[in-house]
């Protein structure tokens, strides 16, 4: 087992907690850190600043890590979008470097965000009108809080539900000797793994499609989760600016891309979807 020197203490406990999860994995994996490289198209480098805390690594190094370990790459992805939510200031940055080679061993690929082009460039000269307010500003503060407070408490038992299975797996003692069998754990009360959606992009009547829902009108914002946000996503896709992933899951990724969509459309920039976003996605 590798013998890690200690993360900074400026580093917030979300980020801490998933840098230490990613270490764990790649002890188990028992790859010295150029196998490592190998395996994921990432270099020795660049696994060295992600597992040593100066920079956070991207979603498709964490998912390659995490299939390398035997384990489902859901919730150190739910995991990994809080800390990247999170990390920022000082001398902190996001890696979103792409691997230097293919990832041989790895069959799913998750798609980048792409750079937006410039038709999805706001007009500097152009002005959104903003949208007429419909109900008190202390009511819309009021939901926000409550959403917030929903995510917080699923990325909680994610992260309990995470150490507790990481505490069972087998680690080699060194000696060449195999540890104590682990010990059997309850998956009962274990949440499943998100729903993958696929888009199938079609236009009907005039409107855009995606296959997994017909709402116009449903209200989604931060925190949001189902088949209408993957629905979104699809359509967001559709219009040239990356959501991330299709996984239904209305995470920061998600809501910047609304937030380019709504200012390319010239709509009330708030960062959630509603009638007049859904409109403008499915016109």
């Amino acid at each position: 087992m590798s013998r890690w020197k200690a993360l900074s203490t400026e580093l917030d406990p979300r980020v801490r907690q998933l840098l230490t999860q990613l270490r764990r994995l790649k002890d188990h994996s028992g790859l010295n850190m150029r196998q490592l490289a190998a395996k994921t198209g990432y270099s020795e480098k660049s696994w060295e600043r992600y597992l040593g805390g100066r920079s956070l690594p991207p979603r498709e190094a964490v998912e390659a890590l995490a299939r390398i370990g035997g384990v489902d790459p859901v919730r150190l992805l739910a995991l990994h979008e809080v800390a990247a939510d999170t990390w920022g200031g000082g001398r902190q940055h996001l890696d979103t470097s792409a691997p230097e080679g293919p990832a041989p061993d790895l069959v799913p690929e998750l798609v980048p965000a792409p750079t937006v082009g410039p038709a999805a460039r706001p007009d500097p000269e152009t002005e959104p009108e903003p949208e007429p307010e419909t109900e008190p500003e202390s009511v819309t503060a009021a939901r926000r809080s409550l959403r917030v407070a929903l995510v917080a408490g699923a990325v909680a038992l994610v992260l309990a539900l995470s150490s507790a299975a990481l505490l069972v797996m087998r680690l080699d003692d060194g000696d060449g000797e195999p540890a104590a069998a682990p010990l059997a754990v309850s998956t009962a009360a274990v949440p499943s793994p998100a729903p993958a959606y696929t888009c199938r992009v079609e236009r009907t009547d005039g409107l855009w499609y995606a296959g997994i829902s017909r709402t116009r009108d449903i209200e989604l914002a931060y925190g949001a989760v189902g088949p209408e946000v993957a629905e979104a996503q699809c359509l967001l896709r559709r219009a040239g600016i990356s959501p991330g992933g299709i996984d239904g899951m209305f995470g920061p990724l998600t809501q910047r891309a609304v937030k380019a969509f709504q200012t390319r459309a010239g709509l009330a920039v708030d960062g959630s979807i509603g009638p007049h976003t859904w409109k403008a996605l499915r016109g």
